[in-house]
């Protein structure tokens, strides 16, 4: 990986680190390969599929001559393999969630067994608009989705936001040393899906020390200019449902995938407020992740800040 100074723009050093990540990944992985629904269903049942839909076709033309090219006949053959074939893929999954369950792999067993117990599950989409019409076709599906979590998400106007006089975090807030980034770096977590640039913790966890030294720097250098890079600033909103009707769009909750490296500056920034944090609304025990714990620490200095006033201004202006 090319050198790169503290000096340059955080968006060109970023775009960098980003690129050679990816590119390594392309040259040391394999590429990802595509999960099949239906395991059990392989070119011998393609091909009774097909002999059966000949064999219909033949006799709404009346153009059959054989006995054996009943259509009746045909279908429960083609019943009979297929239901052979569904149940050899099941034995053969318990088999192996078996020896996951012996090998303590776990996450595989639960994994395989939740997939079971759900079953198929048809995709929903289509959605109602605000006056309850449903709408079907992707472009005012997609705006429909904006439109629920831009209002969702933004809850207060701008006229509504109470401008505070915050000094600049530079002159008083330390860089993050290497061993706070060394914390923040292992408590990434593995199997979450990765934010915007599609790049996974497990990507960063491999790599080599000098992938560490450079995002090291990035984030020094982004803590020193009080400027996140541009791709930093965007995530995904992912619509979980809840429970009721798939259609309505109040019946599903929204998960912002954020950047990994991201995570990283959320979790050096609320290792340094959380001391704080205790002195002011007490010991806290939640179950969120660092951004939304960030979250929740920041609204609740901000509502001291407006009633008593502090020094500990300089914290809240570094986020």
């Amino acid at each position: 990986m090319e050198n790169l100074s503290n000096d340059e723009d955080v968006d060109r050093t970023w775009g960098n680190i980003k690129e050679n990540i990816k590119t390594s990944a392309k040259e040391s992985l394999r590429p990802h390969i595509l999960k099949q629904n239906k395991l059990w269903f392989d070119e011998e049942s393609l091909g009774l599929l097909k002999h059966r839909k000949r064999a219909k076709m033949q006799w709404i033309l009346g153009t059959s001559q054989n006995k054996l090219d009943n259509p009746n006949s045909v279908r429960r053959e083609v019943r009979r393999h297929f239901r052979n074939k569904k149940k050899a893929c099941l034995r053969a999954k318990f088999e192996e969630y078996e020896s996951n369950s012996k090998i303590q792999n776990i996450r595989v067993l639960y994994r395989g067994i939740n997939d079971i117990k759900k079953g198929y599950q048809p995709r929903c989409n289509i959605v109602k608009d605000k006056k309850g019409n449903l709408v079907a076709d992707s472009h005012s599906n997609a705006e429909r989705w904006r439109n629920y979590f831009s209002q969702l998400f933004n809850v207060h106007g701008v006229k509504d936001v109470v401008q505070t006089e915050i000094h600049t975090a530079q002159p008083l807030v330390p860089d993050p040393s290497a061993s706070e980034f060394e914390l923040a770096f292992d408590k990434l977590k593995r199997h979450n899906s990765p934010g915007f640039h599609q790049i996974p913790a497990e990507l960063i966890k491999v790599g080599c020390r000098s992938l560490c030294l450079e995002i090291y720097k990035l984030i020094t250098s982004i803590w020193k200019r009080e400027k996140l890079p541009e791709g930093w600033k965007e995530s995904i909103i992912v619509p979980i449902h809840k429970k009721g009707y798939k259609t309505d769009c109040n019946n599903y909750r929204g998960i912002s995938l954020l950047p990994t490296t991201y995570k990283i500056l959320s979790n050096i920034m609320l290792s340094r407020l959380i001391p704080y944090a205790k002195e002011i609304i007490g010991v806290i025990n939640v179950a969120f992740e660092a951004t939304g714990r960030l979250l929740i620490i920041y609204s609740a200095f901000a509502k001291y800040l407006r009633k008593n006033g502090s020094t500990m201004k300089k914290f809240i202006s570094s986020s």
